[in-house]
């Protein structure tokens, strides 16, 4: 650590017990393993289907990247002014105070990053049921038994994969951080070789004159038999052109879920070695080649596949569609063993990572006092097993639709919270307004390049699309909120224990 952003941590971050031993490889691995999940070889089916042309889909996925790279610089401004652990929570702590810190690392852990631990590892299981057809999402072990109207509990062998996955990481993350980043590293390297492989194949020798690259209007999606009031109700009446604006909104929403929790790295900048250089770094590459990456995934989809195809193959699989269809047959089983490698290695940056904001949360005498300590090898193990607890008790809990099928209330939550989880984005982007008004004089061993202007384009376009989501599912924004803002009884409860204000 260097004596500049020594200098910026208050008496009780210098005085953690966490060890700086992550290099800036295994930053870098953190920022690339915890986004690239299932995300990318999925999301692209809904997109598509919202916005009706493959030029309107890249576009999606080219402007969540730019909230993602523009974010990025400016959190690496942030994580080297600040490097301590549980990062985000930190910067919102020091630029808008302890209760706006305590919303976001309560979300967290309530629903976003558990949630998300959770989604992960049920997609493991169910691509393991590729090789492993016993491991199913209909072999029931348990129920489900009714809890309410509309949701149920069960356990399968998919949810008993998914829990098993969860307990076996978060039990290797207690054994020391050196465990955890060498399996992070090993299955980082491993699916991003792979995904390299896929665009290589889909770029070379997968295209196909029948693709939507050219029999569908790349710009004009009426031309491809798009009809907004068919795609979302609600756009009945709305012009072609405000309509699909709107609709471009929406379909960001699994591009940048599938380019989210690259603020990971910032999470565990208590234990980064030379953290002023090397967790900038690791955020400015690692999410530059991650959405590079997802562009030129999507390009070989619409290269490979028809627009019909993208959009309504098989429970939305279009990276093991566009697999098939370079290589035959047993391009299923290569993707299925793709995305194993993949969300394997995206459960265990998450679990690492996650634990440290209820740390520094405890720290702060904002959580349970034993999640502040960490075990005889260096590492907050309290706060990881209490994240996997509750991970794995998510993947219990089942929605049950009019129809009677049955959906994961883990996704629900996780939808409902998409909203928020971007405004506090947004908080931390604006973060860097903020100190840089507040504590001119504060060291900053990075300062965002361009600045305002990263800052300036993050903030409009996340309120944009904050604004857009809340016209599209009002419902869904106002429940997202309700679960935030249950979060302020909670912290009024801690506060007033510890003596905080």
């Amino acid at each position: 650590m260097t004596a500049d952003s020594a200098a910026t941590e208050p008496r009780a971050a210098t005085e953690t017990p966490l060890v700086r031993a992550l290099g800036p490889i295994d930053a870098a691995m953190i920022v690339v393993g915890s986004m690239i999940g299932s995300g990318i070889f999925i999301t692209s089916a809904e997109s598509a289907r919202l916005v009706g042309s493959p030029g309107w889909l890249l576009a999606a996925w080219a402007l969540a990247g730019v909230l993602t790279i523009t974010g990025a610089l400016c959190c690496a401004e942030l994580s080297a002014m600040m490097p301590q652990a549980g990062g985000q929570y930190v910067f919102l702590r020091e630029a808008f105070g302890p209760p706006v810190a305590f919303l976001f690392g309560w979300s967290l852990l309530l629903v976003v990053q558990t949630g998300t631990i959770a989604a992960v590892a049920v997609a493991f299981a169910k691509f393991l049921g590729v090789f492993l057809p016993g491991v199913a999402a209909d072999r029931f072990l348990l129920g489900p038994v009714a809890l309410a109207p509309g949701y149920a509990l069960s356990l399968s062998t998919q949810q008993l994969v998914a829990i098993g996955v969860i307990a076996v990481l978060t039990l290797v993350n207690t054994r020391g951080l050196e465990t955890g980043k060498r399996i992070q590293n090993l299955f980082t390297f491993a699916k991003t070789g792979a995904l390299l492989g896929l665009i290589v194949l889909g770029l070379g020798v997968g295209i196909r004159r029948d693709a939507a690259a050219w029999t569908s209007s790349w710009w004009n999606p009426v031309a491809n038999g798009w009809d907004a009031a068919a795609v979302e109700p609600k756009l009945a009446g709305v012009g072609t052109a405000l309509a699909l604006v709107l609709l471009l909104g929406k379909a960001m929403i699994g591009p940048l879920f599938s380019q989210t929790a690259w603020n990971n790295v910032t999470f565990t900048g208590g234990e980064v070695r030379d953290p002023a250089r090397n967790i900038p770094r690791a955020l400015i590459l690692g999410c530059s080649m991650v959405v590079v990456l997802y562009l030129l995934a999507n390009l070989a989809y619409v290269l490979t596949l028809s627009l019909a195809e993208i959009q309504h193959a098989d429970q939305d699989r279009v990276g093991t569609a566009a697999m098939a269809r370079i290589v035959g047959p047993m391009g299923v089983g290569l993707m299925a063993a793709l995305i194993l490698i993949s969300t394997f290695g995206c459960v265990n940056g998450l679990v690492l990572a996650g634990a440290r904001v209820s740390y520094a949360m405890a720290r702060d005498g904002l959580f349970f006092a034993r999640a502040g300590r960490v075990n005889a090898r260096r590492v907050p193990a309290t706060a990881m097993l209490v994240q996997g607890l509750w991970a794995a008790l998510l993947t219990l809990p089942l929605t049950v639709a009019s129809d009677g099928t049955y959906g994961n209330v883990y996704s629900q939550l996780l939808e409902y919270i998409v909203p928020a989880d971007l405004a506090f984005y947004a908080l931390m982007v604006a973060a860097v307004i903020v100190l840089r008004i507040r504590r001119p004089d504060a060291a900053r061993p990075f300062r965002t390049p361009l600045y305002p202007l990263p800052a300036l384009i993050y903030l409009v376009l996340s309120i944009l699309l904050i604004a857009d989501l809340v016209v599209l599912t009002p419902q869904t924004c106002g429940i997202g909120a309700l679960i935030v803002l249950a979060g302020l009884p909670i912290y009024l409860i801690w506060s007033r224990s510890t003596g905080r204000r």
